[in-house]
């Protein structure tokens, strides 16, 4: 039987920007919209000091931590749009009214040629005492997504006290993103002889966002793993490289009933995937 593993992904909408592109092929990275203004420059109201306080550092709120994602790397497929969790944690004596954050890619966000993606919508906020931790999430979208984007990410915070002080840190932490990979596996023959010859194929790919379409990733190790049906754990038997094309296909002995399967340990760029086992019943 064939089995395919794909890593999950979540739907969602564009946070970014209107602009029409086609279905099935990403936005150029020349026709990109520059980075979307966020926090001190769309809470200019709530944000701006008191009549007669002068704003000073020790005003200001202070941002003890941001975590994008869980703090893994965040994987994007090649159609749906995926939800990032964002978390900041901030405190002040008067507690923080709201916050805002933005994952980013330029030399500052005053560079036009920046690029990213900030939250549509307000965070939500719970204090606890003046420390107060507010969550939302950003959409990344596919299709303004080039293949080169798979790096770090700079990621943006800002946060407003209920008394009208702000702090913004356009480079506070770092995520990166990486292309969502796919991988399959087939053994045969079914059944099969003791001490005959077992083929095991199977193909990597990852989704390249230029085309809107999943790519062979080529020449990359990928493990042949093998349980017997008795037990719960895998042995990797041999490594295997794909080929200019991402397919996979090796030979072995066949010599209890049990599953083969691949396991592949990702890259910076595409994150690792193992697909369950394939049976092959041993005669």
């Amino acid at each position: 039987m064939r089995i395919r593993a794909t890593v999950a992904v979540a739907t969602g909408a564009l946070a970014l920007s209107a602009l029409a592109v086609p279905a099935t092929q990403a936005a150029p990275a020349d026709d990109r919209p520059a980075a979307p203004a966020y926090g001190s420059a769309t809470h200019q109201g709530a944000a701006a000091a008191p009549k007669g306080k002068a704003r000073a550092a020790a005003d200001a709120p202070v941002i003890s931590k941001a975590v994008v994602n869980g703090g893994k790397p965040i994987v994007v497929g090649t159609t749906a749009v995926k939800k990032v969790s964002v978390s900041i944690t901030a405190s002040h004596p008067s507690g923080i009214a709201a916050a805002d954050a933005i994952i980013w890619i330029g030399s500052s966000l005053d560079d036009p040629d920046a690029f990213g993606f900030v939250a549509d919508a307000p965070f939500t906020c719970k204090a606890a005492s003046t420390t107060t931790t507010c969550t939302q999430t950003i959409d990344v979208d596919p299709l303004w997504l080039v293949n080169s984007d798979t790096r770090t990410w700079n990621v943006g915070v800002w946060t407003g006290s209920k008394d009208g002080y702000d702090t913004q840190n356009d480079k506070f932490g770092k995520t990166s993103l990486q292309r969502l990979s796919r991988l399959d596996v087939n053994a045969a023959p079914e059944p099969v002889k003791k001490g005959g010859t077992i083929t095991v194929t199977g193909k990597l790919s990852r989704a390249n966002w230029e085309t809107g379409t999943y790519k062979g990733y080529a020449t990359q190790s990928v493990q042949l793993q093998f349980r017997k049906k008795t037990s719960s754990t895998y042995s990797t038997v041999k490594t295997v490289k794909t080929s200019t094309t991402g397919t996979l296909k090796t030979t072995t002995k066949a010599t209890v009933d049990g599953y083969w399967r691949w396991n592949f340990a990702g890259t910076s760029t595409t994150p690792a995937i193992i697909p369950a086992g394939d049976f092959v019943d041993v005669k």
